[in-house]
């Protein structure tokens, strides 16, 4: 597994990258364990009505996140990357998830898409950019596929999360960080 980069990273427990948590859990295996428990305990619950703008995505993030960190929600404030690959500075999260929410909303939040093959090229851009932004220190992953789903209901379709494929999923978004959408686009393709 790659593990983040970070710089001098505040929220993570002194001398390690386990970042800070509610249940003070200092060993990364057992937080990401605990994690994954907190976030499938608020999945059966009602989402946060929102816009489809980027507070809705926030308050997303705070709805699954809120029993583990105390800054769910809240855009992340260090410089933070995966691989080769830095995330949009801190600086300019706000800014970039404006214009992309924006540019969302100027699509018609994908509803206008004529056709399963063009929603699915329209939310590989769209996963693409907020990936690249990555607007949380931790979660976005998960807060990107919340949100993919409720965009894919938005426009009349279904999303079969029983057909995700994680490992070409995320080989699909790393390479959508290039700019290549083609393989996202296929696999959200495949489970509509």
């Amino acid at each position: 597994m790659v593990r983040y980069n970070a710089v001098e990273d505040p929220l993570c427990y002194p001398g390690t990258h386990v970042l800070r948590n509610k249940a003070d859990i200092e060993d990364q295996d057992l937080l990401d364990e605990f994690e994954q428990l907190m976030f499938d305990s608020r999945a059966g619950e009602t989402l946060p009505d929102g816009e489809l703008d980027f507070a809705h995505y926030r308050a997303l993030h705070r709805h699954f996140f809120q029993d583990v960190y105390d800054w769910a929600g809240e855009t992340r404030t260090i410089r933070t990357g995966k691989g080769e690959n830095w995330f949009c500075y801190p600086e300019y999260i706000q800014n970039e998830a404006d214009r992309l929410f924006a540019a969302l909303a100027a699509r018609g939040y994908l509803a206008a898409a004529a056709d399963k093959d063009a929603f699915a090229q329209e939310a590989a851009w769209f996963l693409g950019e907020i990936n690249a932004i990555h607007p949380f220190r931790e979660g976005n992953g998960r807060i990107q596929l919340v949100f993919l789903t409720m965009l894919t209901r938005n426009a009349g379709y279904r999303l079969d999360d029983r057909k995700l494929r994680p490992k070409p999923f995320l080989e699909a978004m790393i390479l959508s960080f290039s700019g290549n959408l083609a393989p996202l686009t296929a696999e959200i393709r495949r489970m509509l």
